[in-house]
């Protein structure tokens, strides 16, 4: 008898066990369907501030709570809160509960970039029930949860000592200066540099925290009266140097969160002090830039305004016409053209540079810079096929490292007429370029036709963009090969070495009554004069010069942009720098 009654019992147990939980799930499911109007209105406010509809929970206060504060001071005052808390993400954790003295609670988790993931709780009260409900009696407790009355949300954070900045081979480009950083406060304003003045141009400069920058730092904890990265590698890797914030999140004079500030580890770069070295030496103090680069876009040095400088790009732009010339099986290299001293397009007619005369083959006019050839290409290929090259090139859009300048073109449809567009084909009328964009056309040529994209980093920036084919990228450096051998750019040839280049002297003013480039544009280009008016072409305070190159041209690795202003011609001046650098940065490989 007693065994056969355990017997029973044991075989009721899961009946039991399921009754009870089903009568548990009741109970609860029973109770939130009966929960109170306050309950689902504090549960409705919470779920509509984790999902930042402010108008939703604005709507939900007292009507003397709305007369306090505006919809628009309502909303500000949550934002500021999130910032001031560092949040990145808000979620409920649970059902509103009853508190004393009638007040509602409700549990939220909040995930924030400096405190980490805070679990705190919403305190909420309600005003007598009317024909519209109960409805929520707002203060300034209510901005962010965990606060008690009369408290206010603020923090107190600091920044640790900035990383140290390495160069590729591991040395060190840039650490804080001794004695600048105390009890993980950053206050440096100045970095120390082995290389000392020569690093300036590429490392930039630290300061204090930009206005146009303060609110979107503020969300990532960094305090207004940071130091903080303000161009260069020290703006293009402030996130990554400046280190994790610490600090106290305070609800008035309590600590509701807290976090030790964390120094980032060093960062290495691509950057070669040899490099850079010899770039800043062959400037020179001159007004103008240069950067050098290996073909799959890692930068090794910049110089003077590499990567700010926006100007008329002149005939290096003629890398892009040209490309764009050959893709379209307008021309081939061996595809003859007559010898003329001008070329007319829309009645202008357009001299060659001293009135000289030149034609003959594609490969011959690019390595001598016949614009007389040029221009009536650019016209062929069209407006709309050469922004389309160009852009592929990188024109029109962001070169990715923060600080340097969007180099531009108008668009296809802002091309009118064939004056401009055989002067937009020559790299004047409304192009500008930055040595750095200069430098990648050169690059994606060296790199068969890949476009890289530019970095910092000692690791190319993922694949390249498809610019042209091999074929094309192939007869573009053959054409560079014979500007340096025997054209233009003779002044960049190096024994022993084959070099590809391509030099350009944009006229930056014109004293015609009708410019090339339109009304208030700069002149047809510095190959180009107009008949019957004078023209600046031969003032060298009036042109900048440009050389792109890179060496060895079978096997790519150095890319060099050089850019003069006001400095006259391209061949002349700027690349006798190109060859320096290029030089140094062979040698430094040995």
């Amino acid at each position: 008898m007693t065994e056969s009654r355990n017997q029973r019992v044991r075989r009721a147990r899961p009946v039991l066990a399921l009754a009870l939980l089903a009568f548990l799930a009741g109970a609860i499911l029973g109770s939130r369907q009966s929960a109170s109007p306050a309950d689902a209105l504090a549960e409705r406010f919470v779920q509509a501030w984790t999902r930042a509809q402010y108008l939703s929970m604005y709507r939900d206060i007292t009507p003397a709570s709305q007369r306090s504060i505006s919809a628009g001071e309502f909303a500000q005052t949550y934002q500021q809160a999130r910032t001031i808390a560092t949040a990145t993400s808000m979620r409920l954790t649970g059902h509103a509960r009853a508190a004393a003295h009638g007040a509602v609670t409700v549990p939220v988790s909040v995930r924030t970039r400096t405190f980490g993931t805070l679990a705190l709780t919403f305190s909420m009260r309600f005003s007598e029930a009317d024909s519209s409900g109960p409805r929520i009696v707002w203060s300034h407790s209510l901005e962010f949860p965990g606060l008690r009355p009369n408290e206010l949300l603020s923090n107190d954070t600091s920044l640790p000592e900035r990383a140290p900045l390495l160069a590729r081979d591991g040395s060190v480009l840039a650490e804080a200066a001794p004695g600048s950083a105390t009890a993980g406060q950053a206050a440096e304003t100045t970095r120390n540099s082995p290389l000392g003045a020569v690093a300036d141009d590429v490392l930039g400069a630290v300061g204090p925290v930009p206005a146009s920058r303060r609110q979107a730092l503020a969300q990532e904890g960094v305090p207004g009266n940071a130091i903080v990265g303000l161009s260069g590698l020290e703006l293009a890797f402030d996130d990554r140097l400046r280190g994790s914030p610490g600090g106290a999140l305070l609800a008035g004079r309590r600590v509701l969160a807290y976090a030790r500030p964390h120094v980032a580890p060093p960062l290495r770069t691509s950057v070669s002090p040899a490099i850079q070295r010899a770039a800043v030496t062959a400037l020179g103090g001159q007004l103008g830039g240069v950067v050098a680069m290996q073909p799959n876009g890692q930068i090794l040095a910049v110089a003077g305004l590499g990567l700010d400088a926006l100007q008329p790009p002149g005939s290096t732009f003629k890398m892009v016409t040209t490309t764009g010339v050959l893709s379209a099986g307008i021309a081939t290299a061996n595809t003859v053209f007559p010898y003329a001293t001008f070329a007319t397009l829309d009645g202008v007619k357009l001299n060659n540079a001293n009135g000289e005369e030149c034609g003959g083959s594609l490969e011959l006019a690019f390595a001598v810079s016949c614009n007389s050839v040029f221009t009536p290409l650019g016209v062929k290929l069209g407006a709309a096929r050469l922004v389309a090259t160009a852009e592929r090139f990188g024109f029109n859009h962001p070169p990715g490292i923060p600080g340097a300048s969007e180099s531009t073109l108008p668009a296809a449809s802002q091309i009118q007429g064939e004056l401009d567009v055989g002067s937009t084909a020559i790299g004047q009328g409304q192009v500008l370029a930055s040595p750095l964009e200069m430098a990648t056309v050169a690059a994606t040529i060296a790199d068969g036709g890949r476009r890289p994209k530019p970095t910092f980093l000692p690791s190319p920036a993922g694949a390249g963009v498809p610019v042209m084919s091999d074929t094309v990228a192939h007869t573009m450096r053959r054409l560079m090969i014979g500007v340096v051998r025997e054209g233009t750019g003779t002044a960049a040839a190096i024994p022993g070495v084959t070099v590809a280049g391509k030099t350009g002297t944009a006229e930056l003013k014109t004293l015609c009554p009708s410019a090339a480039a339109g009304e208030g544009g700069s002149g047809a280009a510095h190959e180009t004069g107009h008949e019957g008016c004078a023209s600046s072409e031969n003032e060298a305070a009036n042109t900048d010069a440009w050389f792109a190159a890179f060496a060895p041209a079978l096997h790519p690795r150095i890319v060099v942009c050089v850019m003069l202003v006001k400095d006259g011609a391209g061949g002349t001046t700027a690349a006798p720098i190109a060859r320096e650098v290029i030089e140094a940065a062979l040698g430094a490989e040995h």
